[in-house]
């Protein structure tokens, strides 16, 4: 992997790692673009992920400190029963048990879909396509706060999500757009939500890197730096600006994108 190719993907998993358009499955169409193995990106798809994590503390940094003050406060004064940020980090915690039990007793199962070549990847868009436009037209709105039921349906969403082609961020969100709930509160829990899963997978990740020795890195470090900054970047102008799509409820566009990215996979695997 070169430091262009380091650069393009970086920028492909920051804009759609939040965008619905599935990040896995542009960083494995892309991958297969420029001859990358999953071996060799392996490292690189760690990096990029962790940067898209540090970009989400960053725009919801507000969210996430009073996430932390209110626990703080409930720990502090347990007497007072809980608060709002206190229950909305339960309902994180039982977001996370669905991907949880995929990344600890699947994990290998998943990585094998992973290396099955771009014709899941196609399907699954256009998968995400059809959740997306359903979500456009059978969305109420109805719901003040995400209760931890619609937490728990939301998590199993995500946990179908590790497909590669089915868009994490897409998935969840027009899975709890479908169950009632507002918009602006639908953006903000499916971007905090990934935080855990993504940083537990990276630690994964690293373990068997370092079981693995040093060559598991499969990349040099100048491309590595570069695809962290460009994910960093991109991923935080694409988290911005995801959060304003959601609550003008333009997912349709969204949707007509995935169709056609995932036709066009599908016709390139039949060619290929």
């Amino acid at each position: 992997m070169d430091s262009l190719q380091a650069l393009i993907l970086g920028l492909l998993q920051g804009l759609t790692e939040y965008l619905p358009v599935s990040s896995s499955g542009h960083l494995a169409i892309g991958s297969a673009l420029f001859g990358i193995e999953a071996e060799e990106s392996m490292a690189f798809t760690i990096a990029v992920h962790v940067a898209t994590v540090l970009s989400t503390l960053v725009i919801l940094w507000k969210e996430v400190a009073w996430l932390f003050k209110d626990l703080g406060r409930c720990c502090a004064h347990p007497s007072q029963g809980l608060n709002d940020g206190t229950r909305y980090t339960l309902n994180i915690v039982v977001s996370m048990i669905p991907v949880g039990i995929i990344g600890l007793f699947f994990k290998d199962k998943v990585e094998a879909v992973f290396g099955s070549g771009l014709l899941i990847v196609g399907l699954m868009l256009l998968l995400t396509a059809v959740l997306l436009t359903l979500s456009y037209y059978w969305s109420s709105g109805k719901k003040k706060s995400i209760s931890m039921l619609d937490a728990f349906i939301i998590g199993l969403s995500q946990a179908v999500a590790v497909l590669p082609g089915l868009s994490r961020s897409g998935t969840t969100i027009a899975t709890g757009l479908l169950l009632g709930n507002r918009k602006d509160n639908m953006a903000q829990f499916s971007f905090l939500m990934v935080i855990p899963p993504i940083l537990g997978e990276a630690l994964l990740n690293i373990i068997d890197m370092v079981k693995n020795g040093v060559d598991a890195l499969g990349v040099e470090p100048l491309p590595l730096v570069i695809g962290f900054l460009a994910a960093f970047l991109s991923g935080c102008l694409a988290c911005k600006w995801m959060i304003n799509i959601v609550r003008r409820g333009k997912l349709i566009y969204f949707a007509i994108y995935c169709a056609l990215a995932g036709a066009a996979t599908l016709v390139y695997n039949y060619v290929n």
